[in-house]
């Protein structure tokens, strides 16, 4: 699934390593949580989809962690830096055994066909 990312050769050395480091420290925690635990869910305050999500899994009987960044006002540079990473556009982002499998309407339907039962046999 290729996705345009603009090439390291087309940014200016002087500024990749501020691109690197650019809010680092929460991606390296979402990784370290992904790498951690079978089903990982992202969220932030008063959006009404990670507590879908959550809710999705405790009704299917399957255990999760969950890391909350913020509300809509507060810490939304952070959430971007996670979005960048994972090219996802919006939270929650959900993760089965270390695959990004989307948000709360993409947990459904993967629990609604049953493939989340399959991966969680896997």
């Amino acid at each position: 699934m290729p996705r345009a990312v603009l090439a390291e050769t087309q940014i200016h050395p002087a500024v990749r390593d501020k691109i690197a480091r650019h809010h680092s420290a929460i991606v390296h925690e979402v990784q370290t949580a992904v790498a951690a635990h079978p089903v990982v869910v992202v969220g932030m305050g008063i959006n009404p989809f990670p507590k879908k999500a959550k809710r999705l899994l405790e009704e299917a009987g399957v255990p999760y962690h969950y890391i909350a960044y913020g509300s809509y006002l507060s810490k939304w540079r952070e959430r971007n830096a996670l979005k960048m990473w994972t090219g996802w556009p919006t939270l929650p982002m959900v993760f089965v055994r270390g695959t990004l499998i989307g948000g709360a309407e993409d947990l459904q339907k993967l629990i609604a066909s049953g493939e989340l039962a399959r991966l969680m046999a896997d």
